[in-house]
C-alpha cells in the first residue's frame, strides 16, 4: 500500500513527524514499512505560466515562440512541444530553476531567439513514464482547470510529496485504505479521526425506475447495490484527485473511473460504472457462469469462464467478471451520459477463484480477497456519487437499488486487565486499556478488570481474545514490554561440537580451492541411486519416494550429494565455466524399509566435485589438470585437520572410473570413496574429466578426540635417505609405505613415495618406486650406526612383505 502523506495530512495532521520518524512509529506498531521516497527530487524555481501568445519560430520548423505570463512578468520562452497552445496554464522553470538531476535553466538562444525559461513536462520533474497522463506523454504538461498564475507549481503537482510503502500482512486489509491507514495513525499517535459522512443531493426520480437487483448466488455475492447518475460529462478528473491517483501508483483516466479508483483507495472498496445504455438491460443479474462462456473484458481479452467464476450480467450476457475486472462492451467512454454505479460485496474465496483463473490481478480483486469493510460498501457507492455530482456536473438519482443478506455484525471478544498482563509480562493498569481501546476506536463496556468489547467491522482481523491481545501489546508499545533474564539452571551459549566441526570442515575445504554448493534433496528416481557409497548402499533398500512429486525431476530423496552436484557442474560447464571445484556438507535419506512407514535416517555426508584446471600459471608455461591426486589430497588434508587415520584401497563402484577409484577406510570400516566419474557418464553430462569424493561425515566426527596434539619443533638434525625398491606392479604403493613406517619405528619419521617407474632394464609385471626417509630422534643427534641399523630393517623388512628388491 502506497500512502501519500500529503493525502494523509488531509485526514490527520502529521506535519510535525518527519517522514522518517512516522515510518518508525508505524514500524513499531506492527506494520512494516517498506520504504519511504519523495515523490520527485527537489525542484525549485518552477510556478504556473499563462500562454499570453504561441507564434511559429521564424527560423525552425517544430519549434513555438511563446509569450508566457508567470505574474511578476511576461517571458519570451522557445518551446519545442507539439501540444503548446494559446490560452494554456502550463509550468514553467524560470531562469535559475533547478530540475532534477542539478539541471539549471538559464537564459539562453534558440535558433536566434532568446528564450528566457522553459516549459516543463512531467519527465522533466522526474515523474515515471507509467504515471503521465496518457495525453500528455509526449509533450509539456497542461493543467486541467483555471489555476493562479505566479503559483508554485511544484505544490500543484504534487512533487513535494513523500510517499511511505506499508508492507501488509494478508490479515491487516483494514490498512489497503487511506481512511484505515488514518485510523491505524490516529491510534499510534493518540490522534482524532473519523470518517466523514457522505454528503449527496440526490433528485425526485427514482433509480428503481431504471433498474433491479436479482442475486442468484447469496452466498457469492450477499450484498449488490446499484447506484443511477444521469447527466454526466465525461472529462478529466481535478487536479488534486489526479495528483493522488498517481501518488498511489495509479495513471489518472477519466473523471469517471478516476472517482471510482479515487474511492477505491480512500475507502478500501472496489465500485465499477457501467455505461448504462450499453448495458443493454433495466435489470442487473449476478449469477455463476455458465461453462464455456466468454467476456470480453477492458484488457480486450477474451476470457472463457466456468461454473467457479461470478459474473455480473444483464440478464443476457456477462458484463464484468465479479471483484475481478469489468467488460469492454460497457466500458465508460467519452459519449457517456448515465451511469449505473455498482457497489457490491463478494466472496473472497469466489474473487480468488476468478482472480487465478485468469491471471488477474488488480487493486480491487486485491481488496475483495482479503475482505472488505461490509459497513462501508454502501457508503463507499455514496461517496462515489457526492464526487460524480460535483466533478461530472451529474445528477444522482434517489436510492439505491440492492440485494442485501450481508452480515454487518460487529464480534464480540472479552478481555481481562490480569489475563493481559499475565500473557505480556507487564502491569498494564485498566485504565490504560481503557485509553488504548479509545484509540483504536473499539466500542467497550467494563465490568471490573473485564471489558466486553465490539471490534468494529472495519477490523475484520480481530476475533478473539489473542487478537485484542495483540492490539493492546503493539499500541502499548513492543518497547515497553518488560525482558527478564532466563531463570533457574542454564548454561553459556555456543557451538556444539558438530556444529564447529562442521564449520571447521567448511574453512578447511574453501581454503583448499573448492567452493560451496547447496543442492537439492531432491532428484529424479534414475539419479537417486547414482553413485551412493557402498556402507548407503547396504543400508538402503530403495530411495525414498514422495507421495505427491511436484515433477519427475523432483520425486525422490537423495541417497548422494553427487549426482545433483554433477547437475550442477555440467549447468556451468555449458555456459563457459570450465575450472570448477564444489563441495557441499549435508544430508542423505536412508530408509531400511522397501516400503517406508517411518522416517528415515539422514546421516551427515560431505561430497566434492572437480573438473578442468586445478592450477595454472600461464606466465611460467605451467598448468595442473584435475586428478585423482589431487582429489586425494584433499581428503588426506581434511584427515590430517581432523587427526582421523585413513587409508585407501582400489575399489570398484556403479558410475565409476573401473581403475581409478578407491574407497576411503578408518579402521577397516569404509566410510567413502574417491576418483573419477566414468566416461560414459562424463559424456552424458557433457562434462570433461571430472573427479568426486564422498565422506560419511558422522563416522569423521566420532573417531574425532578434542585433545590437540602439540609437538616440538625438532632440537637435533634429520636424516634423508632415498630407496628405489623394485616389486610387483599389482603391490599399492601406500602397503609398502606402512611396512617402511612400522619397521623403522621409532626413528622413521615420514615416508615419501616420489618416483615410479616401468619399462627399460625392469622385468615385465614390475615396478620401480622410490621413497624419500626421514630419520630422526627428538632427544639427541642420531649415529650413523642407528641410521644404518633402522635402514637394514626396513630392506629386510620390505623383502620379506613384499619380495622387493633394492634397486641397483
Amino acid at each position: 500500500m502506497l500512502v501519500s502523506l500529503n493525502w494523509l495530512n488531509q485526514y490527520i495532521n502529521v506535519r510535525d513527524y518527519k517522514p522518517e520518524d512516522l515510518a518508525e512509529i508505524i514500524t513499531k506498531t506492527g506494520i512494516e514499512v517498506e520504504s519511504v521516497e519523495a515523490v520527485a527530487e527537489k525542484v525549485t524555481g518552477v510556478v504556473v505560466g499563462h500562454v499570453v501568445s504561441c507564434d511559429q519560430h521564424p527560423n525552425a520548423d517544430k519549434l513555438s515562440l511563446c509569450q508566457i505570463d508567470v505574474g511578476t512578468e511576461t517571458l519570451q520562452i522557445v518551446c519545442g512541444a507539439p501540444n503548446i497552445a494559446e490560452g494554456q496554464y502550463v509550468a514553467v522553470a524560470v531562469p535559475g530553476a533547478v530540475l532534477p538531476g542539478n539541471f539549471k535553466i538559464k537564459k539562453t538562444k534558440l535558433r536566434g531567439e532568446e528564450s528566457n525559461g522553459m516549459v516543463c513536462s512531467m519527465q522533466e520533474f522526474g515523474v515515471d513514464e507509467k504515471d503521465v497522463p496518457k495525453e500528455y506523454q509526449d509533450g509539456i504538461f497542461v493543467f486541467p482547470e483555471a489555476v493562479t498564475v505566479g503559483d508554485d507549481a511544484v505544490s500543484l503537482l504534487n512533487l513535494d510529496d513523500v510517499i511511505i510503502e506499508l508492507g501488509l500482512t494478508p490479515n491487516r486489509s483494514d490498512c489497503l485504505s487511506m481512511a484505515g491507514v488514518a485510523y491505524e495513525i490516529a491510534a499510534a499517535l493518540d490522534r482524532e479521526y473519523e470518517l466523514p459522512e457522505e454528503d449527496v443531493h440526490p433528485i425526485s426520480e427514482q433509480a428503481s425506475d431504471y433498474i433491479t437487483v436479482n442475486v442468484e448466488d447469496g452466498k457469492a455475492n450477499p450484498y449488490y447495490g446499484a447506484f443511477i447518475i444521469k447527466d454526466v460529462t465525461v472529462g478529466p478528473a481535478p487536479l488534486w484527485m489526479q495528483n493522488r491517483l498517481t501518488a498511489a501508483g495509479i495513471r489518472p483516466i477519466n473523471n469517471v473511473v478516476d472517482i471510482t479508483n479515487y474511492v477505491l483507495l480512500e475507502y478500501g472498496q472496489p465500485l465499477h460504472a457501467f455505461d448504462y445504455d450499453r448495458f443493454g438491460s433495466k435489470e442487473v443479474i449476478t449469477r455463476r457462469a455458465k461453462d464455456g462462456e466468454t467476456i470480453v473484458t477492458l484488457d480486450e481479452q477474451e476470457r472463457t469462464l466456468t461454473s467457479d467464476h461470478l459474473v455480473i450480467t444483464n440478464g443476457m450476457k456477462p458484463h464484468a467478471i465479479a471483484g475481478v475486472m469489468g467488460g469492454g462492451e460497457s466500458e465508460v467512454d467519452n459519449e457517456t451520459s448515465t451511469i449505473l454505479l455498482e457497489a457490491a460485496y463478494f466472496d473472497p474465496a469466489v474473487v480468488r477463484q476468478s482472480s487465478k483463473d485468469h491471471g488477474l490481478r488488480s487493486e480491487s480483486s486485491t481488496r475483495f480477497e482479503k475482505g472488505v469493510d461490509p459497513n462501508r460498501v454502501e457508503r463507499a457507492g455514496r461517496k462515489a456519487c457526492e464526487l460524480l455530482e460535483k466533478y461530472t456536473g451529474a445528477s444522482v438519482l434517489s436510492g439505491v437499488v440492492s440485494f442485501d443478506e450481508l452480515d454487518r455484525s460487529e464480534k464480540k471478544v472479552t478481555i481481562n486487565t490480569e489475563h493481559i498482563n499475565d500473557r505480556l509480562g507487564t502491569e498494564i493498569t485498566t485504565d490504560e486499556i481503557a485509553s488504548i481501546l479509545k484509540r483504536l476506536q473499539f466500542n467497550f463496556s467494563e465490568s471490573g478488570d473485564d471489558f466486553h468489547i465490539s471490534v468494529p467491522t472495519r477490523r475484520g482481523d480481530v476475533t478473539l481474545f489473542e487478537d485484542m491481545l495483540e492490539e493492546v501489546a503493539r499500541i502499548y508499545g513492543y518497547d515497553n514490554l518488560p525482558y527478564t533474564f532466563p531463570s533457574g539452571a542454564s548454561q553459556v551459549g555456543g557451538l556444539s561440537q558438530t556444529q564447529q566441526l562442521k564449520r571447521k570442515m567448511k574453512t578447511y575445504f574453501e581454503g583448499a580451492g573448492l567452493n560451496e554448493a547447496i543442492t537439492y534433496s531432491l532428484t529424479s528416481e534414475q539419479r537417486a541411486s547414482m553413485l551412493v557409497s557402498k556402507e548407503i548402499a547396504e543400508q538402503a533398500k530403495t530411495p525414498v519416494k514422495l507421495s505427491m512429486p511436484m515433477s519427475e525431476d523432483h520425486s525422490h530423496l537423495r541417497l548422494s550429494i553427487l549426482p545433483e552436484m554433477l547437475q550442477s557442474l555440467a549447468y556451468n560447464v555449458a555456459r563457459k565455466q570450465s575450472d570448477l571445484g564444489y563441495y557441499e556438507i549435508g544430508t542423505v535419506f536412508v530408509s531400511e524399509e522397501e516400503r517406508v512407514t517411518k522416517q528415515p535416517n539422514e546421516p551427515l555426508r560431505a561430497s566434492g566435485a572437480l573438473t578442468g584446471e586445478w592450477l595454472a600459471h600461464p606466465w611460467q608455461q605451467e598448468k595442473k589438470p584435475v586428478d585423482f591426486f589431487v582429489v586425494k589430497g584433499i581428503v588426506e588434508g581434511l584427515a590430517t585437520q581432523l587427526d582421523v587415520p585413513i587409508t585407501f584401497e582400489k575399489g570398484k563402484l556403479d558410475h565409476m572410473h573401473p581403475g581409478r577409484t578407491a574407497f576411503i577406510k578408518t579402521n577397516g570400516t569404509v566410510i567413502g570413496f574417491l576418483g573419477q566419474i566414468h566416461p560414459k557418464l562424463q559424456k552424458e553430462m557433457g562434462l570433461k574429466d571430472t573427479y568426486v569424493f564422498d565422506l560419511n561425515v558422522n563416522e569423521l566426527f566420532k573417531l574425532y578426540t578434542k585433545e590437540e596434539a602439540f609437538h616440538a619443533i625438532p632440537k637435533y638434525p634429520a636424516v634423508s635417505r632415498d630407496i628405489a625398491l623394485v616389486v610387483d606392479e599389482t603391490i599399492p604403493a601406500g602397503e609398502i609405505e606402512e611396512t617402511i613406517q612400522s619397521a623403522g619405528a621409532p626413528l622413521i619419521k615420514a615416508v615419501q613415495v616420489f618416483d615410479v617407474y616401468q619399462g627399460e632394464h625392469l622385468e615385465s609385471g614390475k615396478k620401480s618406486l622410490a621413497y624419500n626417509l626421514v630419520y630422526l630422534n627428538p632427544e639427541r643427534t642420531l649415529k650413523d650406526k642407528e641410521v644404518e641399523e633402522a635402514h637394514n630393517n626396513i630392506l629386510d623388512a620390505v623383502k620379506l612383505a613384499h619380495q622387493a628388491e633394492l634397486r641397483g
